[in-house]
């Protein structure tokens, strides 16, 4: 058995004629950095939001996380009273609030990312941070408030029948609360 070899001109024969290739440098090799941890999934954020405000508590947005939970409670709360003639107009604004919500989460992931992807030196978005201290107080206060209201009645059978009738305090308070913090917040 005789193996034929193949003639190496015969194929430059077929192959156009071509010239010196200009010499195009390769870009320099990027610099290996590590991924931030402070990047955060657009995607995630949005499915967190599902449950009003934890998609902006894990952006970091806690103050806004809090309040947007909060809005959606007290929607649900009057729609469940019964708001009579209002009730659709509630039912609206409590579906579109919702959508906005999860929209918000995830537009607010993509900025945040973008902003930590730029190498100078660069601003958060406003907002962007976790609670000051007034407000993690404040959030401390009312855990050990609802915690001994539990465990009162849970252990202690007290009957929890006068929150049904003095439930609007908590919004006079927390209203109260906001007025006062944006007071201090314009006076500084």
């Amino acid at each position: 058995m005789t193996l034929i070899q193949p003639d190496p001109t015969a194929f430059e024969a077929e192959a156009p004629a071509r010239g010196p290739q200009p010499y195009v440098p390769l870009p320099p090799p990027r610099p290996y950095l590590p991924e931030d941890p402070r990047l955060k999934s657009p995607v995630v954020a949005t499915l967190l939001s599902a449950m009003p405000g934890l998609g902006q508590v894990y952006l970091g947005y806690t103050k806004q996380g809090f309040i947007n939970a909060l809005v959606i409670a007290s929607l649900i709360t009057l729609l469940a009273a019964n708001a009579g003639p209002l009730t659709p107009l509630l039912a609206l604004f409590m579906a579109f609030f919702w959508l906005y919500n999860m929209v918000d989460a995830g537009r607010k992931a993509t900025v945040l990312n973008q902003v930590l992807h730029r190498l100078e030196a660069t601003e958060l978005p406003e907002g962007f941070g976790t609670m000051g201290f007034r407000a993690q107080v404040l959030g401390g206060l009312a855990l050990v408030v609802v915690g001994m209201l539990a465990l009162a009645h849970l252990r202690f059978d007290m009957p929890l029948d006068w929150i049904a009738r003095w439930w609007p305090v908590g919004f006079v308070l927390g209203g109260i609360y906001l007025v006062w913090t944006a007071a201090m917040d314009r006076k500084n």
